[in-house]
């Protein structure tokens, strides 16, 4: 060692080892992870359009899933977005968003918050029979 130099932890260059901030309380990320922020994201936009419609829409569950299983024989077709699977007697109509090939094909958060938007009045759109834009006035096509 070189005198008048103080050894680093920085020594091949390859960064500081560690996390950034330490978390006030270590069993809880500071930060929200990916899929967090994407949950929150669906909750916020999902709240907005059910409060509008809930009289209308009836039962309604809402959901986030990574992928979709697609059956071993699907193909070249696209991988779906969202599911929607109407209610029959006591069971409740479910609507489902897959988190993975919607952040695949966005650009940056904004994608992503538009393609949600898009994708969840869409949905309730078909169910109330309504066109998408009565359903919500920021949708755009």
């Amino acid at each position: 060692m070189i005198e008048g130099r103080r050894a680093t932890r920085d020594r091949r260059g390859r960064g500081q080892r560690g996390p950034g901030i330490v978390p006030l309380d270590p069993r809880v990320p500071e930060r929200p992870t990916r899929r967090e922020r994407f949950d929150r994201l669906v909750l916020d936009v999902v709240t907005e359009v059910d409060t509008r419609w809930h009289k209308q829409l009836g039962l309604v569950e809402y959901a986030v899933e990574d992928t979709p299983l697609l059956p071993a024989d699907w193909g070249d077709q696209t991988v779906p977005l969202s599911s929607l699977v109407r209610g029959t007697g006591g069971n409740a109509t479910r609507l489902v968003l897959f988190r993975r090939p919607i952040e695949h094909r966005c650009e940056s958060r904004a994608d992503v918050e538009a393609m949600v938007l898009m994708l969840v009045v869409e949905q309730v759109a078909e169910l109330l029979g309504l066109p998408p834009e009565d359903v919500d006035p920021r949708y755009e096509a």
